[in-house]
Parts: C-alpha cells; structure tokens; sequence
C-alpha cells in the first residue's frame, strides 16, 4: 500500500512549513507515520557549514549518509530527481507532506496569508482539494472550495484523513 501523498502549495512566507511542522506533530498523535519532502526548485539548501557531513558534500562525494540512533539524513546527488521515484522509496509512510512541486500532479491544499498570496489558487495547474488560511474569507470569495482555517491544525489533519479515506487513495 502507498502512503498517502498531500501538497502544499503557496508563495514564500505563505505558512507552508510552520504549517506542515505542526500538521506532523498533530498526525504523530494520532499514531501516523509521516514523512515530508520539500522542494528546493532553485537548488539553495545546503548542510550547516563546518558540520561533518557538510564537508563530506563539499567534497564531492555523491552521497552522505548520516546516521543517529533515532535518524538517517541523507544526501545523494541524482541527475533527474523524480518526485515519483522519491514518493515509492517512502510509500511504508502513512503519510508523505509535500512542501512545493506545485505542477506535479498529486493533491494539494493551497496556503496563504495574504490577498497577493490568494493568487496560487489561480496558479495551480490541478485544482487545490482546499485552502489553509489565517485570513477571514467570505463564503463568496472562493465559494467552490473548502476553506480552512491556518490555526486550526486538529481540523486540517481531520480534513485531510477524511479525504483520503472518502477518496479511497
């Protein structure tokens, strides 16, 4: 079985990762396993200077593994990254949270705080299965979908195990 595979979409500073952060705390109560990937479109992360595994990158080394007692980092450099590729090698998850890869074609929940950043709804190729945000929005402003509120992490979580089980993903 696949773990379920949820997006989220949204311009810089939207609320993405604060809350995805909070969404694995909240799913981790429920006794899920969730993983989370995140897109770096512009090829900008980079290990913590000075940190071992840092120096291993730095050097060219294709990949770095680093393990703990309670976690594995890893590093690989691949030409091609799939998305797809990425999701089966964790598919034993309950869950697998995507920060970005807003044209690929799993569902996505856009986020936004902001009137400017309401324009990812708009921008998305595939029609977002809701929206997350702290903002008050009338019923008329996006009456086709479903509106959630950005504070409310108990009811994004209990929104999404609902999709996946009414959609039988």
């Amino acid at each position: 079985m696949l773990a379920h595979c949820i997006g989220f979409a949204g311009y810089s500073n939207s609320g993405k990762t604060t809350l995805i952060a909070k969404l694995v705390a909240q799913m981790k109560l429920q006794g899920c396993q969730v993983a989370v990937m995140k897109h770096d479109a512009h090829g900008h992360y980079k290990e913590v200077p000075g940190a071992d595994s840092s120096i291993f990158v730095e050097s060219g080394a294709d990949a770095v593994m680093t393990l703990s007692p309670d976690m594995i980092h890893i590093y690989e450099k691949k030409v091609n990254v799939s998305l797809q590729e990425q999701l089966l090698a964790y598919a034993h998850y309950d869950y697998i949270f995507i920060e970005g890869f807003k044209k690929e074609k799993h569902p996505k929940i856009a986020v936004f705080r902001t009137i400017e950043q309401s324009e990812i709804v708009q921008q998305l190729e595939q029609r977002p299965i809701a929206i997350v945000t702290d903002m008050e929005v009338g019923e008329d402003a996006f009456p086709e979908y479903r509106c959630l509120d950005l504070n409310d992490i108990p009811s994004v979580a209990a929104f999404i195990a609902h999709y996946f089980k009414s959609n039988l993903f």
